[in-house]
């Protein structure tokens, strides 16, 4: 029998012009209203979500490929924290505060929806169908970070399911407990308190004092080779080894390994034999919607990456 060919698709945060352009590139076509390949599969890396001005138009994309067979998804850092935007707990509080910060993060989502509560109830619990990481034979997905003790914790804690369910949602907000540990780790990535008190805005003009952590590195890496930010900020930190335990020690030996979530802006390129990163930050110009287009090997293949850049 042949195997499944699949092509994997970084973070589209409401760009949907760029998604049809790219789905166009790879030979999907719209079939019943759907987008579909004769022979082949949609990966999402997740993160489909906030910051452009196409909400709706990418849901209406993605979610039918998905609850029709035709692509598969993870779940992102930002359905997460749509989910919790919108979940309450037992006292009747949101789960993810609704404070000017969050707001921000997440007004044009919302605003998409202002019209159709139905429909944005909708979305969310389609939101929470999606697992938190895809194992197959050949290879893995994960938003940001393939950790195999956060992986097999989550397993443990719910019988082996890769789904969010809602104990796990609930204690994952608690900051005190192994499950934000888990989830913060595996969709968000590692992070370390950056030393000589830097601080830097992120992408949202949030004030960070964490650094996000290229765990893919070697053991023996510093504070500069691991840092993921400005270059100004990099330049302020020092050259002292960052600690083996701030890193994943992701071999390799291991399958190969595809992420997103680290708004790159460099050549496009593996990021170690085995790991590729597939988000190109299509959301701010000068950006691209990249995939990569898998058919079966099990080395790292440069000429597979397919890309559009940001209209």
């Amino acid at each position: 029998m042949k195997k499944q060919s699949y092509d994997l698709i970084g973070d589209i945060h409401g760009q949907a012009p760029e998604l049809i352009r790219l789905l166009k590139k790879l030979s999907y076509r719209q079939f019943n209203g759907v987008w579909q390949h004769t022979d082949r599969k949609v990966i999402f890396l997740g993160d489909f979500i906030d910051r452009g001005n196409y909400q709706k138009a990418v849901i209406n994309i993605v979610r039918p490929m998905v609850e029709q067979g035709f692509a598969l998804s993870v779940m992102g850092n930002h359905e997460y924290n749509a989910i919790a935007y919108f979940t309450k707990n037992s006292n009747g509080e949101f789960l993810r505060p609704h404070n000017q910060k969050n707001l921000n993060q997440h007004k044009e989502f919302i605003n998409a929806y202002s019209d159709d509560s139905a429909e944005y109830e909708r979305v969310i619990k389609w939101f929470k169908t999606l697992p938190l990481w895809i194992d197959f034979d050949n290879f893995r997905v994960v938003h940001a970070c393939w950790d195999n003790e956060s992986i097999n914790l989550i397993k443990d804690f719910q019988n082996g399911s890769s789904i969010l369910s809602d104990k796990l949602l609930c204690e994952s907000i608690k900051q005190d407990t192994w499950q934000h540990n888990a989830i913060e780790i595996l969709i968000k990535g590692k992070k370390v308190l950056m030393p000589n008190e830097c601080a830097f805005d992120d992408a949202d003009n949030n004030i960070r004092k964490k650094m996000r952590v290229k765990w893919w590195k070697g053991s023996n890496s510093n504070y500069q080779d691991c840092f993921i930010g400005p270059d100004k900020v990099k330049a302020l930190l020092p050259l002292t080894a960052i600690g083996s335990h701030n890193l994943t020690d992701y071999r390799s030996s291991e399958k190969l390994l595809f992420i997103g979530h680290y708004w790159l802006n460099n050549e496009i390129t593996p990021l170690t034999d085995n790991i590729v990163c597939l988000d190109y930050s299509v959301a701010k110009k000068g950006g691209e919607l990249v995939a990569y287009r898998w058919n079966g090997e099990s080395v790292i293949d440069i000429n597979k990456f397919v890309s559009v850049e940001r209209l």
